[in-house]
């Protein structure tokens, strides 16, 4: 894995939170081990075909999977439907490079709401009228994973790392 590539997306993490406007929204991970990750979608139309204007998401995990999905969303910028769906997770990684096999699942969580955020906005039209939000915005990530863990009794619990861990 690219160290410095790496330390400049946690710094700098591109694209994060709610997108208001989207057309597409994804979500995938696990509400009991914490890790989730929802991915937001803008389409434009270009030549006749709908292509990513913009991507942004919100994660619960790791440092890796928020770093992944920083690359990810940068990449995706200007690709169509089709486009997108061909990468997997360690091309979503982009300048990251391979990532270590513990943290493959990283990258398959980003894969997995680009997908799911792929399938929803698969028949949605490139515009939508001004002020109408798509029905799968609704909830932020948060909510949804304190909504989702009776065994926390709807609390959520965010434990920042260290660096060295």
């Amino acid at each position: 894995m690219n160290e410095e590539t790496y330390q400049d997306a946690l710094a700098n993490p591109r694209n994060v939170g709610e997108m208001s406007d989207a057309d597409a929204v994804g979500t995938v991970g696990n509400p009991d081990c914490g890790d989730m990750l929802r991915m937001w979608i803008k389409f434009r139309e270009e030549n006749g075909r709908k292509v990513i204007d913009r991507a942004s998401f919100q994660s619960f995990g790791c440092q890796t999977a928020i770093a992944v999905a920083s690359m990810a969303t940068e990449m995706l910028k200007g690709r169509t439907v089709e486009e997108a769906r061909a990468l997997d997770a360690a091309q979503l990684g982009g300048e990251l490079g391979p990532l270590p096999p513990m943290k493959m699942h990283c990258g398959q969580l980003v894969e997995g709401a680009l997908r799911n955020a792929l399938d929803s906005g698969a028949n949605s039209p490139t515009t939508q009228e001004p002020g109408v939000a798509p029905q799968a915005a609704g909830a932020t990530l948060a909510s949804d994973i304190a909504k989702s863990s009776p065994s926390q009794g709807g609390r959520l619990r965010i434990v920042p790392l260290d660096k060295d861990q």
